[in-house]
């Protein structure tokens, strides 16, 4: 009997292990850990994996306290003497295009650099259409540092390309990574949401709903016109004409510059609790319609919503968590030259979205550099 059930057992395993050996031979650019990972979350284990993941966030997350940051990761192009030159000769030249204001300080004093925006790379002028900066943006955790990016919508594309393997839906998938063409036009890339069996929401390509769109879901949404904004979808199940790409993820984190009364629900942790302390990004829009994205380690749901709203965004969605899938790389130079990570803390390497990836990204590119 004993023989009989192991037989039995082994012959019920067969289905499970050449599924998994399926996914661990196919191409990918993820490390076997990771895709043994995903693996497990879609064959049933994923209350095991999110029960272990929240074990091993909460015993490694930062002590409340302590000695603060003496300085912060250098971004950006030239010296801190140089950022200032520039943003001096911006404001004496009033010009036409608008520039933020400098992200005010949560921890004082601060430190040199912090919250004030630079370019990302030289010959962009003072009026740079990609801006970055770094800031200390929890009082109770002095020494954790989040990322800013700020995306001047009216003097670049932004572009949605599909992954490998994400979005799970029969898509015109392309290259799947920044494609050689558009190199020249080159400043940023990053990471998209989570995964649409996560997210539970839509995907639109091209004018083309290749995802059921879903009403109240947080949107990015680039227009036909160029346009790109973080909304609250109500446009119905399919994409009107106007839209040229959708990408929908969890309900909206910040609304009307306020962060959601309802963060401490499970709507925005699909992978690990809201307030466990893990990487995070998200992207928000300001009242000007350009893109703020916010990225950091040891951020909770809480902390990331605070962050956008501080730095200006009136509207802001939650993208993907996690170290492994968060990403904003620059770019130093046409042709996605010196590739250069937002944060050094960051896991992916800078050549991240140089070659095909499993999950969709977003590139934003000059309209004017050639």
């Amino acid at each position: 009997m004993r023989r009989i059930a192991l037989i039995a057992a082994l012959i019920a395993l067969i289905p499970a292990a050449y599924s998994y050996l399926h996914t661990i031979v196919e191409p990918s650019n993820s490390s076997l850990g990771v895709r043994s990972v995903e693996w497990l979350r879609e064959h049933g284990a994923a209350g095991l994996v999110s029960q272990i993941e929240s074990t091993y966030y909460s015993l490694t997350a930062p002590s409340k306290g302590g000695a603060t940051l003496r300085a912060l990761p250098q971004v950006g192009y030239g010296t801190a003497a140089q950022a200032r030159a520039q943003r001096l000769q911006a404001q004496r030249l009033a010009a036409a295009s608008y520039r933020p204001p400098r992200v005010a300080p949560l921890i004082h004093p601060a430190l040199p650099g912090e919250g004030a925006w630079r370019a990302t790379r030289p010959g962009l002028g003072t009026g740079a259409p990609l801006l970055i900066t770094t800031l200390r943006n929890q009082p109770e955790y002095p020494r954790v540092v989040a990322g800013l990016a700020w995306i001047d919508t009216k003097r670049t594309t932004v572009t949605l390309n599909p992954g490998r393997q994400e979005p799970a839906v029969p898509i015109p998938r392309g290259s799947m990574d920044v494609p050689q063409a558009r190199r020249g036009k080159l400043l940023a890339t990053f990471n998209s949401g989570f995964k649409l069996s996560d997210s539970h929401g839509g995907f639109v390509l091209n004018g083309h709903t290749y995802a059921t769109m879903q009403d109240g879901q947080a949107t990015i949404v680039g227009y036909s016109d160029g346009r790109v904004d973080v909304i609250d979808w109500q446009y119905g199940p399919r994409a009107p004409s106007s839209v040229s790409f959708a990408r929908q993820n969890l309900p909206l984190l910040v609304n009307q510059g306020r962060p959601s009364p309802n963060l401490e629900n499970s709507e925005w942790g699909a992978t690990v609790g809201n307030a466990v302390l893990v990487w995070r990004s998200g992207i928000g829009v300001d009242r000007h319609g350009n893109l703020i994205y916010a990225a950091g380690e040891d951020q909770s749901v809480g902390s990331l919503a605070d962050t956008l709203a501080h730095a200006g965004a009136v509207r802001a969605m939650e993208l993907d968590i996690n170290s492994y899938w968060v990403s904003f790389i620059t770019y130093g130079a046409p042709g996605a030259e010196h590739p250069k990570n937002l944060l050094p803390a960051m896991d992916r390497p800078d050549t991240r979205y140089l070659e095909p990836d499993d999950r969709d990204f977003f590139a934003v590119y000059s309209r004017s550099e050639g």
